[in-house]
């Protein structure tokens, strides 16, 4: 309504200096020179009265955006004014400014419950521009650090050199574990990085969490399932040892008394040497338990060099062949991009890629359409992956936290120590094994490497 007006008075004021123009100029034609004269001061009224009229106006528009710029939402206009136009256009400035007023205090509110939000938040929290500037940080984070107020990545040196050098480089979406080390305590921290672009600015998001608590839960947890795994395996052992050896020390010993060789009969001197034979047995299984679970420990440390990864599952390809081809179980090696090039120690992963293609055939013998399938390539986050994945019974939820437990199997036969060893192999290549199974579907063991 207020623009309608405005346009109103503006064309009739235009029409009205039209029309004085008119009569100036007729005024010219015919030397009226009193009309004239009167014509022109009329026109230049007229013109100053439009002026005026169009730039207080404007000036009140621009008024208003400035002070909506500088958040000063007190500015009012007077609605109690002799022209309608100019009264309807003040209601209408006066109606958005208090819109966006109250837009701005709903933003205000959002913004203040966020920042509690994060200031509350257990873990730590800062943001950075692409000069080092910290916009952000919470007070879990500065406690963390046990530093305050934190401006600079560059007072990170301050805390840690290490710590600073590891932030200075740090690229979106990475992950990376640090120990850090002061005066009271031990931290191990997870950092991991998320890029945000925020008013055309570049920022770096850093999420910094303590999991000392959690890794300690997680170390118990893992001794615990190894201790119960060997347990198992070393009384299975020793229980028949004891047993025979009871047996046998009863053929000699009756009454506290020593028995002589000539009171002892064929069959008890036979049985003598079969429990003989049975303790050299378990003591021969027992030495290679052990043995097993030394070479856990005594893995290599990889020599790595970079290999292409279509040129290494191809010689996996070949060695699985013929046992894929025993079983009628359809093997296919697929390597997406084909030039992907790991830096690796072959030997290494070769072992362990055969292996788990081994399990992984073996688990798939027995169905009528059992595939497997080996795969390379990156993920979404440019990550390089090695996959083997297979269509048979797969993995009971329930096991899926023991399988990489030294010694734990499910199988008749073998030692439990191959998932172990080869976890600790992708490991000590800065990599993860982890392994994902829905049962008759798909089985998946992903290697990654950094």
């Amino acid at each position: 309504m207020a623009s309608r007006n405005f346009y109103f008075q503006l064309i009739f004021s235009v029409l009205l200096i039209t029309v004085t123009a008119l009569v100036l100029a007729w005024s010219v034609v015919n030397k009226w020179y009193f009309t004239l004269g009167l014509m022109i001061v009329l026109l230049v009224s007229q013109v100053y009265a439009l002026i005026r009229f169009i730039n207080r106006t404007n000036r009140k528009i621009a008024y208003f955006f400035d002070a909506i710029r500088n958040e000063d939402f007190t500015l009012r206009f007077p609605e109690r004014v002799t022209i309608k136009s100019f009264k309807e256009l003040n209601q209408s400035l006066n109606r958005v400014n208090g819109l966006i007023q109250e837009v701005h205090l709903q933003l205000q509110i959002r913004e203040q419950y966020y920042q509690e939000i994060l200031k509350q938040a257990s873990i730590g929290i800062m943001t950075f521009n692409e000069k080092g500037h910290i916009l952000f940080s919470n007070p879990t984070l500065e406690k963390l650090l046990n530093y305050t107020p934190l401006n600079h990545i560059k007072q990170l040196a301050q805390i840690d050199e290490d710590l600073y050098e590891v932030i200075r480089v740090f690229k979106p979406f990475e992950r990376r574990l640090f120990q850090l080390t002061n005066e009271r305590e031990q931290y191990q921290l997870a950092l991991k990085s998320t890029p945000l672009v925020l008013d055309g600015q570049s920022l770096l998001l850093v999420v910094v969490q303590d999991i000392h608590d959690e890794l300690d839960e997680k170390e118990t947890e893992s001794w615990v399932r190894l201790i119960r795994v060997l347990t198992h395996e070393i009384m299975n052992t020793i229980t028949p040892i004891a047993s025979i050896s009871d047996s046998i020390s009863k053929y000699f010993r009756k009454g506290g008394k020593v028995v002589s060789l000539e009171d002892l009969d064929q069959t008890q001197i036979q049985n003598t040497l079969k429990g003989l034979e049975v303790i050299k047995e378990q003591g021969g299984d027992l030495m290679d338990f052990v043995q097993s679970y030394r070479s856990l420990l005594n893995v290599p440390e990889p020599n790595r060099n970079l290999v292409p990864a279509a040129q290494m599952l191809d010689k996996i390809d070949v060695l699985m062949a013929t046992r894929a081809e025993g079983q009628h179980t359809d093997f296919k090696v697929v390597c997406n991009p084909e030039d992907l090039e790991l830096f690796i120690d072959e030997k290494q992963i070769s072992q362990v890629l055969i292996n788990l293609c081994k399990n992984a055939l073996q688990s798939v013998k027995d169905e009528t359409n059992g595939k497997v399938r080996l795969l390379a390539g990156l993920d979404s986050d440019g990550v390089k992956y090695i996959e083997v994945a297979d269509n048979g019974p797969g993995i009971p939820q329930e096991l899926i936290e023991e399988i990489f437990v030294p010694f734990f199997t499910t199988k008749s036969e073998g030692t439990g120590i191959g998932l172990s060893l080869s976890k600790r192999v992708v490991q000590m290549h800065g990599g993860s094994l982890k392994v994902i199974s829905t049962p008759y579907k798909q089985t998946i063991f992903r290697l990654t490497f950094a």
